[in-house]
Order: C-alpha cells, then structure tokens, then sequence
C-alpha cells in the first residue's frame, strides 16, 4: 500500500472504442504516452491502435521498444546531440517551428522520416489556462504570420515538410474540434494539398460515456472526402486508460474535526507525489471507501478541496460523516479532496481513488521520501499482477 491497479478489462473495452473509430474513417489512433506508458499493457494495446507518439528521447525509446508500430515524437525544440538517435527510433518527427524544419527537417528526411510542422490555430477552447496550446504568448505551434514571417528567413522549409500537426484540446469533445478545424483550414489549408498527412492531436475524450463517437466519425469523414490524398492522425492520451485504473490507499490517521466542521484524514498516499494533477489541474477525484464487509461511495466531486462536497451534502450535513483527505508529505497543501459519507471512517479503511491510470505513474515523484506506489495489473479473469514494487533504493538512487 498504495498501489495502482490498471483493469485490463476496462482498458479494452477503451481500444474498442478506439479501433471502431478507426475502422469507421481510415483514421490512424496513437497512444499519446504522456498520459499513460505501462509498458505491460502495451501487447494489448498495440492490436488495437496504430503506434505511439512521444515528446522526448526517452519516451520515444519506450514506444519503439515496447510497443512497436508507428513511432511519432513532437517536442518544442529538440536537442542537438539527441537528434542522430532519435531519428533511428522514429518514423514521424513533428517540429515546432520553421528554424526547427530548416535545421533538420533535410537531416530526417534522408533518413526515411517524415517531417511535419506543428502549427497553432489560435482557437482557444481549452477551459484550463495552462492546457491552452492556444493561450496567449504561447509556445507551441507555429502561428500563421510567424510561418509567413520566417518563410523569408530560411530556405524553403515547407518543402521537407510531409504533414501539418495542431493540438488544441484538453478533454473535450467534437464540438469543440469541429471549432478548431475549422480555423485550421481556414488559416492553413492552402498548405494542405502539398501535405500526406495531418495530426489531430490529442485531448480526444472518446471513451468517456458521452461523448457523440458518431459525430466525430462523420467529422472525420467529412475532412477525408474533402481532402482525400491525407492520412488522418489522432493521439489520445486520456482516452486510451480513461477510467482504467485505480489508486489504492489507506487510512493512517483520523483527526479531529476543525473549526469548520471537517476532520483531516491524513492517508499513505499524496497529491503533490501520486496524484499531481490534483493539485495542478485542480480537480477532486472520484473515491470510495472499503471498509470490512461495506463499501462507502462519495458523493459527487467537489467543486475544489476545501469547500462544501456539494449542495446535496450540505442539506444533509448533520447526517454524513465529512473528511478532508490529506497526504503524509509536510507540504500544507497537500490536500485532495472534501467528502462525505453515511458512515464513518477509521484508521486502517481502504480508500480507493477512481480513474488514476492517466497522468499519474507518469508523473509521481518522491518528495519528503514518500515511497512511489506498486504498480498492478488487474486481468481480465479477475487475477491481480503486482507489475513493479518500488524502495529506498529507486529514491536515492535519482539523487546522486
């Protein structure tokens, strides 16, 4: 304890959403590794999509060795002494900007990869400032009168290019592609009959239950019979594990309730190591509590760690029991949510975090020396495979 448990039934029932899509349009679905790199489940996941895409060396190593297919790589700017080796690994490599294509973009296509531009259709729809590509100021994605501005600048660029990229959405559905497509075309598309291909990108929330599947394969269609010589690309990182995966803790420490009514549960796992995104999102992850022969489900998430649950809770407030869930770390804020439940809680329950096999094992990280959870895989005949167990050893070891 703890430990993240991927379901590896869950996970394929996500690809075959996935698959259907590409069956459906032609299009091509990548593993966006960035939000999940469990190179366990990789077998399974490679029947079902077309490759993996990276944002460094190293992940673009990992697909490569792991997982096969395609393997795409995008980063802001690349390293110079990186660059012979990961041309070997790759077999679409993505620039950032027309002085990165003019400094490689020769280099990769004599080595037998195809070099796209990333480029920015100023279409803000993400509703988190810091996952805006489109944000103001910034640095991801060539806009168009930067593009014209430097064609001028270095030789000829656009003709090594094979592909335009954009990214645009952070969790989002058609609606809000249909948007930035349409300011893609108009501000790029006089590129597009030279192109082979374009890149979606990623923040695709196709597995999640709403999502209108239909609509974006109509959508998906209806860009391919308006420019039939393209291959479509779509990168989904969230989409692939999104609700596949658990974050199992425990218990430690009941205190007592604060002037507000609320008693600190101080537990053995913690925001700001396991769970970053709860902190920097911000969001409330979705929890229950097993305890014995019962299981408490929270209520809905709250609106941000520190307010009331919800308006249900409040009216209900003298009959729940009301923690605040806290990490072990010394940091104040480590906090991850505020529920509520019908009965109380003890030292020693098991509290059980939904949807924790994206942006997690990714990103978690030892401070204070908190111990990075084991990593599971729950098959899908119900056994239960511990897939890494972590020490002191993997702590001092990053340290030097």
């Amino acid at each position: 304890m703890p430990r993240y448990v991927i379901d590896e039934a869950a996970l394929r029932r996500n690809l075959t959403v996935l698959k259907g899509v590409a069956d459906r349009t032609g299009a091509r679905i990548l593993l966006a590794q960035k939000a999940f790199s469990c190179a366990a489940t990789y077998p399974l996941c490679a029947q079902y999509l077309a490759g993996t895409t990276a944002s460094s060396l190293f992940e673009a190593r990992h697909g490569h060795d792991n997982f096969g297919g395609e393997t795409h790589v995008f980063a802001p700017a690349f390293v110079p002494e990186e660059m012979e080796e990961l041309l070997g690994l790759v077999d679409h490599i993505v620039f950032n900007s027309p002085r990165q294509v003019a400094l490689y973009g020769e280099r990769a296509r004599a080595r037998g990869v195809s070099a796209g531009l990333r480029v920015n259709p100023e279409v803000s729809v993400a509703t988190t400032p810091a996952y805006d590509p489109c944000r103001p100021s910034s640095r991801l994605g060539t806009r168009r009168a930067d593009l014209d501005a430097q064609l001028s600048t270095f030789s000829s660029p656009l003709s090594t290019l094979s592909g335009l990229h954009f990214h645009c959405l952070c969790e989002q559905g058609v609606a809000e592609l249909q948007k930035v497509l349409a300011g893609f075309e108009e501000k790029f598309g006089d590129l597009l009959p030279q192109m082979e291909w374009v890149n979606f990108g990623g923040g695709h929330h196709i597995t999640r239950a709403d999502y209108d599947v239909d609509g974006l394969v109509a959508l998906l269609n209806d860009f391919r019979r308006r420019h039939p010589h393209l291959t479509v690309y779509l990168e989904p990182g969230e989409a692939v594990a999104l609700n596949a995966g658990t974050l199992e803790a425990r218990v430690l420490e009941i205190q007592p309730r604060g002037a507000d009514g609320i008693a600190n549960a101080i537990l053995d796992t913690s925001a700001a190591c396991h769970m970053p995104d709860v902190l920097e999102m911000p969001y409330t992850p979705r929890v229950r509590v097993e305890s014995g022969e019962w299981r408490m489900e929270s209520g809905e998430r709250s609106p941000d760690s520190g307010q009331a649950v919800n308006s249900q809770f409040s009216t209900l407030n003298s009959q729940l029991f009301t923690y605040r869930f806290g990490g072990p770390t010394c940091l104040a804020g480590d906090e991850i949510g505020v529920y509520a439940f019908a009965r109380p809680l003890h030292a020693g329950d098991t509290v059980v975090f939904e949807d924790m096999a994206i942006y997690s094992m990714v990103k978690n990280n030892t401070f204070n020396g908190v111990n990075l959870p084991d990593i599971a895989l729950r098959h899908e005949d119900g056994t239960v495979e511990t897939l890494r167990a972590f020490g002191y050893a993997d702590f001092a070891a990053r340290l030097g």
